[in-house]
């Protein structure tokens, strides 16, 4: 795993990164509901992460320096942990509630509070361009969760606010890049991660067998994969350019559903995923052409 390289220097590599780590997000996703069928969400939060640390902590062993573990500001990268906390417990607690579908599809309003915030927080120019592919994209998410439906009943709200809260960590996380690696910045969040799953031992856990051992630590290379691939994305690009393809999760999502537990998707879902991908794909073809005209 490298980390080098200017921040916002490569929009392309930014996108396809992005485009990665969600599909590997999105099948951590679909395990790890799996697992909440069974396993309590601080005991499966806590397997998840650690798997995460370790690996971590084997690749900086391998390297020969703990360089890579270096931070320069303890409060950026510390406040980034808290936000990773706290948007990885409102997901998972959405999982054990509702479809892998519905979930993912409200997640989709994470890349309009990013383009909202891209610019006061980090001073970044959002195009008319990014602003309608975003809103077109925002649109078709609209059109496939049917605002007053049960898709928007209060325990839709969780995976609101874990879109909030996951934004607010993006933002941060693109602001940090440019001082911080990669294997630092998802390294402290998952020691942090990990620690908030172990508080909650006291409150009940429960035997764990081969097969669910095999489950959660599968969803902890693909997290850790995920959430690598997506820190990537933000050095290489900027916020507003990379967080739409968000969007592309709906895929994997639609897939795994069908695949796990047969669910079909709606008429709503197949009329909204053209507008979604296809936001996603204006702004990767507009950047291709705006890196074209500048070489």
């Amino acid at each position: 795993m490298t980390s080098s390289g200017p921040a916002g220097s490569n929009p392309v590599r930014g996108i396809l990164s992005m485009i990665a780590g969600g599909g590997a997000l999105t099948v951590s996703d679909a395990a790890t509901k799996w697992l909440t069928a069974s396993l309590p969400i601080g005991e499966i939060l806590f397997i998840r992460a650690l798997v995460v640390v370790i690996i971590l902590l084997l690749v900086v062993w391998r390297s020969g320096s703990m360089d890579g573990l270096r931070i320069g500001r303890w409060r950026n990268v510390g406040t980034r942990a808290v936000l990773a906390v706290g948007s990885t417990f409102l997901i998972v607690t959405s999982l054990s509630l509702l479809p892998l579908n519905e979930v993912i599809a409200i997640l989709f309003v994470g890349p309009l509070f990013v383009v909202l915030l891209s610019n006061p927080l980090l001073g970044e120019r959002v195009s008319i361009h990014r602003w309608l592919a975003v809103l077109t994209g925002f649109a078709g998410m609209l059109i496939m969760v049917r605002p007053g439906s049960a898709a928007f009943q209060l325990a839709a709200l969780l995976p609101v606010a874990a879109a909030m809260v996951a934004a607010t960590r993006d933002i941060v996380t693109r602001r940090i890049s440019k001082e911080e690696t990669s294997k630092a910045i998802l390294f402290y969040s998952m020691v942090a991660l990990t620690l908030a799953g172990l508080a909650t031992a006291p409150f009940g856990w429960t035997p764990v067998d081969a097969e669910q051992l095999a489950i959660a630590i599968f969803t902890g290379l693909m997290f850790g994969l995920g959430h690598y691939l997506i820190i990537e994305g933000y050095r290489y690009a900027e916020a507003s350019i990379v967080s739409p393809f968000r969007y592309a999760n709906l895929i994997w999502a639609v897939l795994l559903g069908y695949l796990l537990w047969r669910e079909i998707p709606s008429q709503w879902v197949l009329l909204g995923t053209p507008l979604v991908v296809g936001s996603g794909l204006y702004i990767l073809l507009y950047e291709r052409s705006r890196q074209s005209r500048a070489g």
